[in-house]
């Protein structure tokens, strides 16, 4: 059974849907630690009730080097950032090589990169006229939102789509395209 921690900064519902397929056995796999960057995520209380070990780190200077500690020592398989903010430095992707995945709210390389994040995403894709967004799945690397790509799945924008409506169609996306991504590398 594979080992996983799960990076968090908000509500925490992608982090609930691989808890849930976990207890399902859905996935061969157990979360055993979850981590946020915001001490007020949702996520945090949802984890917690699961009994999942969580922890806060906000200090940017320091906080990969407790994330790869924590993942030491309880013998993490694999990471999964999971409507994370934060920026993964060199320390913990070199010492997780391919072990890092990471779901985007669009269909990358489109509306990816620094900034895009959340309803700005949404936005983004509104503003640029496209008539399709989606979710992808991707490895982590140096790059913000560019490493290879695991999955992807589309939904149309339609016509008269506010933010929020697009963000939730694409959120229930995301539920279902992570665990997928996490079964075909697991």
């Amino acid at each position: 059974m594979k080992r996983l921690m799960i990076l968090i900064s908000g509500g925490g519902s992608n982090m609930q849907a691989v808890i849930d397929a976990c207890e399902s056995a859905k996935l061969n796999a157990e979360v055993v630690a979850v981590v946020s960057s915001n001490a007020n995520a949702l996520g945090i209380e949802r984890a917690a009730k699961k009994g999942v070990d969580t922890y806060v780190f906000i200090n940017k200077e320091d906080r990969d080097r407790k994330i790869l500690a924590i993942a030491k020592e309880k013998n993490v398989d694999y990471i999964v950032l999971a409507g994370y903010l934060g920026i993964i430095t060199p320390l913990l992707i070199d010492a997780y090589k391919n072990k890092i995945i990471n779901i985007h709210p669009s269909l990358l390389p489109k509306h990816g990169g620094k900034g895009m994040y959340g309803i700005k995403v949404h936005e983004s894709v509104i503003n640029s006229g496209d008539s399709i967004s989606g979710a992808t799945v991707h490895f982590v690397n140096e790059g913000i939102d560019e490493g290879s790509i695991i999955l992807q799945r589309e939904t149309d924008v339609l016509d008269g789509d506010s933010l929020e409506d697009l963000q939730k169609r694409v959120l229930e996306i995301e539920h279902e395209l992570l665990i997928e991504a996490l079964q075909k590398i697991l």
